[in-house]
């Protein structure tokens, strides 16, 4: 990957961790379903009218939309607002490549490397230990909503294998044509109406800047770009890109809103980035660097006798 290239997908990844700080400030003030309707009316119109309908069936869409919507960040927002941290909700959130590993070998009977086991059960480690952080920044809901949100990030990955487009850009924004209007059904039946009849009332700035930042920062620059690596390079090369993500989500919520990371949550978080970065390294090419280390090792010991 190029320097240019490089800076770009870091640069993504500083706004996707910054993200679940936004998120935070925006939920604060109005409901997150709310919110998240709002995030996806803004990202889909007009930019629907731009973008060439990929060619895959409508089902595809529609479940992506609605899923990735009202799974993913409609319960990821619930969740920050339910007592999560904007931090740890970012961590937690990628457990989702563990959960779609489960996935794939129990349902879609797929073969699983022996590092993504290994990584897996890691990052399962510290899922578990950041259970016992007792600073108030993980809440029983919270994690249940995260965790939601996790497994309905494994299944939009599902969804778009199935569909087996490559217009993933595309894909992404016809898909969430049909994430609002069930998200404002879902504001008018679980909370009181006067939030839709009066929504006006509940714009200030806070709210504003973070409908704006998740629906053309996060949203529509941030899967350009993205879309745009995985076509240019291998997924191996683009994928441990994500693990800046909770980096920048910590950092975030440090600096935003004072989070503390205590002993126990810093060993928690390390085990899951840990665990997901053990995954992504192939069985070979871990042989490959042994066997250069033992290589290295016996000139070494031939130069120094």
């Amino acid at each position: 990957m190029n320097n240019r290239d490089l800076l770009l997908g870091i640069f993504v990844m500083i706004i996707w961790g910054l993200n679940f700080s936004v998120i935070k400030l925006g939920v604060s003030e109005i409901d997150p379903l709310l919110l998240t309707a709002l995030r996806f009316t803004l990202a889909v119109i007009p930019a629907v009218f731009f973008v060439k309908r990929p060619q895959v069936k409508w089902r595809y869409l529609m479940g992506y939309g609605l899923i990735f919507a009202i799974g993913v960040w409609g319960m990821g927002s619930w969740s920050i607002q339910a007592g999560l941290s904007a931090g740890m909700a970012s961590v937690l959130l990628q457990m989702n490549v563990v959960i779609s590993l489960l996935v794939g070998y129990f349902l879609l009977k797929e073969s699983v490397a022996a590092m993504k086991v290994v990584g897996s059960i890691i990052a399962i480690l510290g899922l578990v230990l950041s259970v016992s952080v007792t600073d108030g920044s993980v809440t029983t809901l919270g994690l249940i909503l995260i965790l939601i949100a996790s497994l309905s990030w494994s299944i939009t990955s599902i969804i778009v294998k199935k569909a087996g487009t490559q217009e993933i850009f595309a894909f992404s924004i016809w898909g969430m044509l049909f994430a609002p209007l069930p998200l404002f059904t879902l504001v008018f039946l679980q909370s009181d109406p006067e939030q839709l009849i009066t929504l006006n009332s509940l714009f200030n700035r806070s709210v504003i800047f973070s409908v704006l930042f998740q629906a053309y920062p996060v949203t529509l620059f941030g899967y350009w770009v993205w879309n745009r690596l995985l076509v240019k390079y291998p997924l191996s090369t683009v994928a441990p890109l994500t693990l800046l993500v909770p980096i920048f989500g910590l950092l975030g919520s440090a600096i935003f809103y004072q989070e503390q990371i205590g002993w126990v949550k810093a060993i928690a978080c390390i085990l899951v980035i840990a665990g997901l970065m053990i995954g992504l390294i192939k069985t070979a090419q871990l042989k490959a660097y042994l066997q250069q280390y033992k290589a290295a090792t016996k000139r070494l010991i031939t130069k120094l006798s």
